[in-house]
C-alpha cells in the first residue's frame, strides 16, 4: 500500500478574541503573512492584520485507498489541535485538498 500526499487548506474565522489575544496575534502578524506560508505536517498559519479570517496549510498523508474528503477530515481535525494550542478561537472550519500525486507538472520543453 502506498501512501498519497495531499496539500490541505482549511480556512475560518476568528471568533471571540479578547483584546489581550488580539493584542498578541496583531504582534505577529508579520510571521504569518500569506507569502511566507507552505504546506507542512505541522501547519502554517496565515492571517492579515484585519484578525478576520485566516487559513492554515497542511501536508496530509493517507493511505491509498483514502478520498480528498478523507484528506479534508484530516487537516480539519489536525487544524483544531493547532488553533487550540494557540489559543486561538474561531468559527467553522472547512477545507479542501488536492492530491499531490494526481498533479500534473508542465515541464520546459527543451528546444
Amino acid at each position: 500500500m502506498t501512501d498519497r500526499t495531499y496539500r490541505v487548506i482549511v480556512r475560518g474565522t476568528f471568533a471571540g478574541l479578547d483584546a489581550a489575544r488580539k493584542a498578541e496575534l496583531l504582534a505577529e502578524a508579520d510571521q504569518h503573512d500569506l507569502y511566507s506560508t507552505a504546506f507542512t505536517e505541522e501547519g502554517t498559519l496565515a492571517y492579515d492584520r484585519a484578525l478576520h479570517a485566516f487559513s492554515l496549510r497542511f501536508e496530509v498523508r493517507q493511505g491509498s485507498e483514502a478520498s480528498d474528503d478523507d484528506a479534508i477530515a484530516t487537516g480539519c481535525l489536525l487544524a483544531e489541535e493547532l488553533l487550540d494550542r494557540l489559543r486561538i478561537t474561531h468559527g467553522p472550519l472547512r477545507g479542501t485538498a488536492t492530491s499531490v500525486d494526481d498533479m500534473k507538472i508542465n515541464r520546459p520543453k527543451r528546444r
